[in-house]
């Protein structure tokens, strides 16, 4: 059974109707869990009674990507999914869009995640999301960001997926866990995609499989995205990179304060280094576990 989680939170209308939408029209589906994040969005999409059974959650409050992409990925396996794909609310999936990416699953028990290929609107079509790669200062970009598609579509290894679009296997989720609440937005993916590695799970990314992406359409009326950013990026180097790429991220830090909006990167910076017990902790017991 495949579920698709489509999370939302405070977006314009017509995104998320156009996300179930694809989904429903796509094939391959089993269901569709919609989380609401604190809006009433949900209502548009009761009203649409999509060809698939599509359960509506609200959550009450706004709980960020990974808290509400947890409670649907909790509702998806209490349904009997054995594998799971995230979508955001500002997504449309292809026709056929599941196809490649439960192949890459299915053919290697130790793929615990494969993508599809992330694109933006544009005219040509350009590249969102090809996986994500990290750098030394602990800075997550995206692979391929802005170029041209790519004429070959062969799948092959990332090391880390992104959560814009992706899909789970049970088995995977099981191992792993869930994506760390306490992230809130940004970067919780690379985390959850680290873990997996350290544990020898492996990713695919299969480019032919599509999903159009606006980016960003949830998180532009949150204010503080830029500390999420910030100080996340240095949970992610504390939990998962050596003292070199450590000592990097926190002069990264250290430099930004003196820029615009310095309040924003104070308390980023300071947050960052006050988890440091907790996420060094948190790295002796996974080696052990």
């Amino acid at each position: 059974m495949i579920a698709v989680v489509v999370l939302t939170f405070d977006i314009a209308p017509g995104l998320l109707e156009a996300a179930v939408a694809s989904v429903a029209a796509a094939g391959d589906a089993d269901l569709i869990v919609v989380v609401d994040n604190g809006t009433a969005a949900t209502a548009r999409i009761a009203a649409m009674q999509p060809p698939v059974e599509c359960r509506i959650v609200r959550t009450g409050s706004n709980l960020g990507y990974a808290g509400g992409m947890n409670v649907g990925i909790d509702v998806a396996l209490e349904a009997g999914a054995t594998m799971i794909a995230l979508l955001n609310d500002d997504a449309r999936a292809d026709p056929g869009w599941l196809t490649p990416l439960v192949a890459e699953l299915e053919a290697n028990p130790t793929v615990g995640a494969a993508q599809p290929m992330l694109v933006f609107d544009t005219e040509p079509l350009t590249v969102n999301s090809l996986g994500v790669q990290l750098g030394t200062d602990g800075a997550g970009t995206d692979i391929g960001y802005g170029q041209p598609l790519p004429t070959d579509t062969a799948p092959h290894d990332i090391a880390i997926f992104t959560g814009g679009a992706v899909l789970l296997s049970a088995r995977y989720l099981a191992d792993v866990g869930r994506f760390d609440a306490r992230y809130f937005l940004y970067y919780e993916d690379v985390d959850l995609a680290l873990r997996g590695g350290a544990r020898g799970w492996r990713y695919r990314c299969a480019p032919a499989s599509t999903v159009h992406h606006v980016g960003s359409a949830s998180t532009a009326g949150i204010a503080s995205t830029g500390f999420y950013r910030e100080r996340n990026r240095l949970w992610v180097l504390l939990r998962h990179r050596g003292a070199g790429d450590v000592a990097r991220g926190l002069w990264l830090s250290m430099r930004r304060v003196r820029h615009t909006p310095r309040a924003v990167h104070m308390k980023a910076l300071a947050a960052g280094v006050a988890a440091a017990p907790r996420l060094l902790w948190a790295r002796v017991r996974a080696r052990f576990a």
